[in-house]
């Protein structure tokens, strides 16, 4: 990620209400965080081009009350459920899915992000239509483990 890039992020944020930013591209995390004095830098480790980094409010995969993990939004954007139109959901309700298998991208600033399962499981539930806005931490998909896939 290069100066322009990063002042683009750093000006879309000014002119926004966002309280918070978070891009990966090409290996690079960029995190802003809106702040007073309190505010600080903290480094975030990149884990791939294009995937989201969890963060401690919006973990990518956690505990439901009812058993099966959310898979949450990474960040704010559009929540998008297929590779484009007229192609099949990247998941569906009933599928038996690995760890790592891509369940949606998230589109922000005209970057796709993709959005992948942490865990190995049956999708028990897709919450969101394809083409909304999500909030970052908004659960996305649920899904059941199963022991093996």
């Amino acid at each position: 990620m290069e100066a322009p890039q990063i002042k683009t992020f750093i000006d879309a944020m000014a002119a926004s209400d966002l309280q918070e930013l978070e891009v990966s591209h090409e290996g690079w995390t960029l995190r802003l965080v809106r702040g007073g004095a309190a505010a600080r830098a903290e480094p975030v480790p990149a884990r791939g081009p294009f995937s989201a980094s969890p963060s401690d409010e919006a973990a990518p995969a956690a505990k439901t009350p009812s058993g099966p993990e959310a898979v949450r939004a990474p960040m704010f954007g559009v929540v998008h459920l297929h590779q484009g139109p007229g192609q099949p959901a990247f998941v569906k309700v009933g599928d038996v899915i690995e760890a790592g298998r891509m369940i949606c991208t998230i589109e922000a600033m005209k970057v796709f992000n993709e959005v992948r399962a942490e865990c190995a499981g049956r999708v028990a539930a897709v919450l969101v239509p394809s083409g909304t806005e999500v909030e970052a931490g908004q659960p996305l998909v649920t899904i059941e483990r199963v022991e093996h896939v």
